[in-house]
């Protein structure tokens, strides 16, 4: 406990630590042998490592390129399970990050992957970047994406009275102002009290002032900024949160989280944080992928939570 609140703190195994510098090698040499250097291209090489090695995956990319609306930056991917479900199966939407000026779907199959592999329906929306647009523009589409969500979901074998948000960095964000701040879900022609849970990766929730250039050229034209922030939105009535973060992340530093689950706590909501020791900003999504599965059990813990919300 750490200030009555609920806060864990997970060490990572000292035996997956070969298996991560072997990865990590691999990765590296392809990268440098290639010519890559850009941020993105290496999440494209994670994910190609990771489909390369999840070749019997009981899984399966079930739609690709759907549109949930009409600009070329709105479509969602959507993976599955291969196995037949005796009844509809919990669905989880994922929000990638990338300071909210960079990004695509098609990096993070790895994350469909991990999750479907856990009995999930998950869907991965794109959604506009700045500088094509500015804070609210891509809080919108994640809503428009999330509302078409609880529209179809049910096409693809997913129940829509059991959708949990997740999102890593930027797209935390995103999630998290979705699931606090109902006004998002009712202009997008859905329901914020659809949703069931929200599992946060290494999120800014509580980063005033702003301080980064990419926080400054999302937000800083904004007079008030404090609709900004998914702290201000704080309330009960809202579905259990686990806020996952690393102890080692220097670029969201893990008060986010903590401020976060604080001011849940005091609203009288369920809220917690789990922190994995020695964990950076871009280890815990890379957790979800093999072979870097070993550097902290973020899927087993993130999956564990859903299926306990009931």
């Amino acid at each position: 406990m750490v200030g009555g609140l609920a806060v864990n703190v997970k060490h990572v195994p000292q035996g997956a630590m070969g298996k991560i510098w072997i990865g990590l090698g691999a990765l590296a040499l392809i990268g440098v042998s290639l010519g890559f250097a850009s941020r993105w291209t290496q999440v494209g090489l994670l994910n190609s490592v990771d489909a390369l090695l999840s070749l019997e995956s009981p899984t399966q990319q079930v739609a690709e390129g759907v549109a949930y609306g009409a600009g070329d930056r709105h479509k969602l991917d959507i993976w599955a399970p291969k196995a037949q479900a005796t009844k509809p199966r919990d669905v989880v939407v994922f929000y990638y990050g990338g300071s909210w000026n960079s990004g695509a779907r098609q990096f993070y199959g790895f994350v469909g992957r991990a999750l479907a592999e856990r009995g999930f329906i998950v869907v991965i929306p794109d959604y506009r970047l700045v500088p094509q647009v500015r804070f609210p523009g891509f809080v919108e589409d994640g809503a428009a994406a999330l509302a078409w969500t609880q529209k179809h979901i049910a096409e693809f074998g997913g129940n829509p009275a059991r959708i949990h948000l997740t999102g890593h960095s930027a797209g935390a964000h995103i999630a998290a102002l979705l699931t606090l701040d109902p006004e998002w879900m009712a202009k997008a022609g859905g329901s914020a009290a659809g949703i069931r849970s929200f599992a946060g990766l290494a999120g800014p929730y509580d980063f005033l002032p702003f301080t980064s250039e990419a926080s400054k050229d999302a937000f800083g034209h904004l007079p008030d900024p404090k609709p900004t922030q998914p702290i201000t939105f704080a309330r009960a009535g809202v579905g259990p949160m686990r806020l996952f973060t690393g102890s080692a992340d220097t670029t969201v530093k893990p008060r986010n989280s903590t401020a976060l689950v604080a001011a849940q706590t005091r609203a009288g909501a369920k809220a917690s944080t789990l922190i994995y020791e020695g964990v950076g900003h871009s280890g815990i999504i890379m957790a979800f992928a093999r072979p870097f599965r070993g550097i902290a059990p973020v899927r087993d813990d993130m999956s564990a939570f859903f299926d306990r919300v009931r």
